[in-house]
C-alpha cells in the first residue's frame, strides 16, 4: 500500500509540472521532458496498483520496448530508401537513411559488445575496460542511445501536441506557404495545409479571416500567397475572408509579416498557425519570440515523407545556441559517467 501511495504522489507530481508549464506555454522545449517524465512514472504506479498482474505486465513493456528500439532502424532505413526514390538525391532526403545506418550500427556494436563480454565472463576470462577500442565502443553507443532518447522525446511531445483538444472559436487563421510546382501551381504539401485551413473555417460557429503567408521565391512566378488564395477560392472562401501577406521567404517572415497585419485590426485576435504537423511545434517557438500568442493547427503529411521532415525540425531546434548547449551538457554529463564507470 506504501509502494501504492509512494508511487501515485509521483506521478500526480510529474502530471502537475508537466500540466502547469504546458499550459503556461505549449512551446517550451522543457514540455518535451516534463511529458516524458509524467509517462515514465506512470508505469511504477501502474505496476504497484495492479499488484500480482504485475509480473505478466512487467515483461510485455520490456519485449514491447525492445522490440521497438530494434524495429527503429530498419523503418528509418527503408523510410530513407523511400524518400531518396520519391523525392530525389539530397542531404534533406537522406537524412532518416543515415539516422538509421547509425542507430544501427550502435545497437550492432553494443549487442557484439555484450555477447563477447557474457563469453568471455563464462569462460572466466578477463576483459581490459580500458583498451582504446572498447572504450571508443563504448562511447560511440553511448552517443547513439543519447541522441536517439533525444529525438524520442522530442517526436512524443510533437504527436501529443497533434492529439490535444483544440478550441474552434477563431478570429483569424494563419496559412504558412511552401514552394510552388513550375513556379505556380499548389503542391500536395501545401495543399494539405489549405485543406485544413478550410476544415477549421467552415467548422467554426463565426468563420475567421484567413492569411495564406508566402512570398515570391526566385523560382516562381507568382507569390506563394496569392496562389494560396486562389485555392482557397475555388473551395468556396469568400474573398472579402481571405488577407494575402504575400513578402515573406522564411517561417520567422511568415510570422512576423502577418502579426503586422493582425495588430492593423482591433478586437479579439484569436489566433491559430496552419502549417504540416511536424512543423507546428517550431513555428510555436516562433510564435513565442515575437509575442504573438497561437494554437497550432498541423495538416496531414505523407508518411514516408514525416520521418525525415521530423528530423530536419529537430535539428533546426538544437542549432540554436541555447538547446545547443544543452544537448552539448547532457552529452558530456553522460561521458563523464561512463568513463567514471571504466576507469574508476
Amino acid at each position: 500500500m506504501r509502494s501504492v501511495l509512494v508511487t501515485g504522489i509521483v506521478f500526480v507530481a510529474c502530471l502537475a509540472l508537466f500540466y502547469f508549464s504546458f499550459r503556461k506555454d505549449r512551446s517550451r522545449y522543457r514540455n518535451c521532458y516534463f511529458l516524458i517524465m509524467a509517462l515514465g512514472s506512470f508505469i511504477p504506479f501502474l505496476l504497484n496498483i495492479t499488484g500480482h498482474y504485475a509480473d505478466n505486465i512487467l515483461p510485455l513493456i520490456v519485449q514491447a520496448f525492445l522490440l521497438c528500439v530494434l524495429i527503429v532502424p530498419f523503418f528509418l532505413i527503408y523510410n530513407g530508401i523511400t524518400m531518396i526514390r520519391r523525392e530525389g538525391r539530397h542531404l534533406q532526403t537522406m537524412l532518416s537513411l543515415a539516422f538509421g545506418i547509425t542507430i544501427l550500427a550502435g545497437e550492432v556494436i553494443l549487442i557484439a559488445g555484450m555477447m563477447r563480454y557474457t563469453s568471455a565472463v563464462n569462460a572466466h576470462q578477463e576483459i581490459s575496460r580500458q583498451n582504446f577500442w572498447n572504450v571508443a565502443s563504448a562511447v560511440f553507443c553511448m552517443t547513439v542511445m543519447y541522441g536517439s532518447v533525444s529525438f524520442l522525446v522530442f517526436m512524443i511531445y510533437t504527436l501529443f501536441l497533434q492529439i490535444i483538444p483544440r478550441q474552434k472559436d477563431f478570429d483569424y487563421v494563419i496559412i504558412h506557404g511552401a514552394g510552388l510546382l513550375d513556379g505556380h501551381r499548389i503542391s500536395k504539401l501545401l495543399k494539405d495545409r489549405l485543406d485544413k485551413a478550410v476544415e477549421v473555417y467552415y467548422q467554426d460557429p463565426t468563420p475567421p479571416v484567413l492569411i495564406p503567408s508566402g512570398g515570391k521565391g526566385s523560382d516562381e512566378t507568382i507569390a506563394e500567397a496569392e496562389a494560396m488564395k486562389q485555392y482557397l477560392l475555388e473551395q468556396g472562401i469568400p474573398e472579402k475572408d481571405i488577407i494575402p501577406e504575400n513578402r515573406s521567404t522564411t517561417t520567422m517572415e511568415n510570422l512576423q509579416y502577418s502579426k503586422e497585419i493582425l495588430d492593423g485590426f482591433e478586437g479579439r485576435k484569436y489566433t491559430a498557425l496552419v502549417s504540416s504537423n511536424y512543423h507546428i511545434y517550431r513555428a510555436l517557438r516562433y510564435c513565442r519570440e515575437i509575442g504573438m500568442k497561437c494554437t497550432g493547427i498541423g495538416s496531414h503529411v505523407a508518411l514516408y515523407y514525416w520521418p525525415s521532415a521530423l528530423i530536419r525540425e529537430y535539428i533546426a531546434i538544437h542549432v540554436e545556441r541555447k538547446h545547443a548547449l544543452m544537448f552539448v551538457g547532457g552529452w558530456v554529463f553522460c561521458l563523464v559517467l561512463l568513463l567514471t564507470g571504466v576507469y574508476l
